[in-house]
């Protein structure tokens, strides 16, 4: 039998409610603690993250909507149900309207805490995937669909390691549908009840990861007005992305490697040292290996991600999936915007499959949804692709490829404007080149980009 997932906390001045209590919801398969003062409360809570509070309103010399105001700022994702008698259903109330999931009138029979417990903790579970889900509406698995034997391939691997909790690393260029891959791989595997965590390692400075990753106490910095959970413990039972692990503060790795060997780790202004239960799958477009000579990555972190390495194929070398992804993001799109357009010309059709998609799978993607947009009629034209005003070269044939018999300057030429082509701005074209911004511009100008 599956145990039951959460972790309570009861608060109460009366040791025999407690004991009584505790052993209720230990049966029930439960982890719980017990604290009889608003200190030792606090104190625990510290310590520990727990999903849900039974909160007494009257705990001695303590005022129940005050400890509950504080819970409020010390653990602000954490169920509080308020415990009262019949005569302080009003307070209660009033506890309810300043934060509390709900109120429990004592005394109260075993069913009726199990109950409680079961409601609030699948609404905590409920929130934390919708947190997980939050901006990902809009993202679609199909561009893992494929006919190309290299790609089919790589997704019979990936599903017979979701099956297991070993580490894997993503390969591929950007846009190729890396992250994609590890949502299907938290799908396909034992967590996929669980939540799928994402960190996006080069948006944040090395302080502000470390927060992300592992949260925060009150006033661990300024700023801090609230303790955080961070994201390995929204992850804990499921599953960890680190997506463009590559960029990942080099003085945070030891932490993250520390993490991964042993699931240990503290908060940010907390010695108290934690654990989670969290699978850890990590992605990059880069070289870790040449980074790990030129000391920019750790080679013992290199060793722990690539227990399994799974490399996607650009979308130029999968042409048979170009029109099936085609088709299908022009049917949600279409859908979705409310267009008239059922399908592509016989041009449209010829410019796709000529195209040489520097930005991949995610080009695609954003050529279609623009398409759908602007055609207001019954066939997708070339004129609608706007294939024509990309840097990037507009036929397969004429994109240069790694082993042709080309100069090593026209394969400079054309994987920068293929960078530049992907890159939201010209500092990450630089950073994803391994050059600096100045060599960058340099480079434009003898090239004509």
């Amino acid at each position: 039998m599956e145990q039951t997932s959460g972790r309570i906390l009861l608060v109460d001045d009366e040791a025999a409610i407690l004991r009584t209590f505790r052993f209720c919801l230990e049966d029930a398969g439960y982890s719980v603690a017990t604290a009889n003062s608003a200190a030792q409360a606090e104190v625990l809570l510290l310590r520990q993250v727990y999903d849900l509070c039974f909160l007494d309103l009257r705990l001695g010399a303590d005022n129940g909507l005050d400890v509950l105001q504080q819970m409020r700022i010390q653990a602000p994702w954490m169920r509080v149900v308020i415990v009262t008698a019949h005569s302080a259903i009003d307070t209660a109330v009033d506890a309810m309207q300043a934060g509390a999931a709900d109120y429990l009138v004592k005394p109260c029979s075993p069913d009726q805490l199990r109950m409680a417990a079961a409601k609030q903790l699948e609404f905590r579970q409920l929130s934390a995937r919708l947190e997980a889900l939050e901006g990902e509406v809009r993202k679609s698995s199909a561009g893992l669909d494929s006919r190309s034997p290299t790609m089919m391939s790589i997704l019979e691997t990936a599903r017979q390691v979701a099956t297991t909790d070993a580490n894997v690393l993503i390969l591929g260029e950007s846009g190729s549908g890396k992250g994609e891959l590890a949502r299907a791989i938290h799908a396909w595997s034992r967590r996929a009840k669980k939540t799928f965590v994402t960190i996006n390692c080069p948006s944040l400075s090395a302080d502000l990861m470390e927060s992300e990753m592992f949260g925060h106490t009150r006033g661990a910095f300024t700023g801090a007005s609230e303790s955080t959970l961070g994201r390995v413990s929204q992850a804990d039972g499921g599953t960890l992305f680190l997506d463009e692990i590559g960029d990942f503060p080099l003085a945070l790795q030891p932490k993250l490697l520390r993490f991964i060997q042993d699931k240990e780790y503290e908060r940010v202004g907390d010695p108290v040292t934690r654990r989670a239960d969290v699978r850890i799958l990590a992605a990059t477009n880069r070289n870790l290996e040449q980074m790990v000579a030129e000391n920019e990555f750790r080679e013992d972190l290199l060793y722990r991600l690539n227990v399994i390495v799974l490399t996607l194929p650009p979308l130029r070398e999968r042409k048979e999936d170009i029109v099936d992804l085609a088709e299908r993001f022009l049917a949600r799109f279409v859908k979705d915007y409310n267009r008239p357009a059922h399908g592509f010309s016989e041009a449209a059709l010829e410019a796709l499959r000529n195209y040489g998609w520097p930005g991949n799978v995610r080009e695609l993607r954003n050529v279609i949804e623009r398409a759908s947009i602007i055609c207001g009629q019954d066939l997708v034209d070339v004129n609608h692709l706007g294939l024509g005003d990309s840097p990037a070269t507009s036929s397969a044939a004429s994109a240069p490829r790694v082993g042709e018999a080309l100069s090593l300057e026209a394969l400079e030429r054309a994987h920068i404007a293929a960078v530049m082509a992907t890159s939201e701005t010209l500092d990450q074209a630089a950073k994803t080149l391994g050059i600096d911004a100045s060599t960058l511009y340099r480079k434009r100008k003898q090239y004509g980009l």
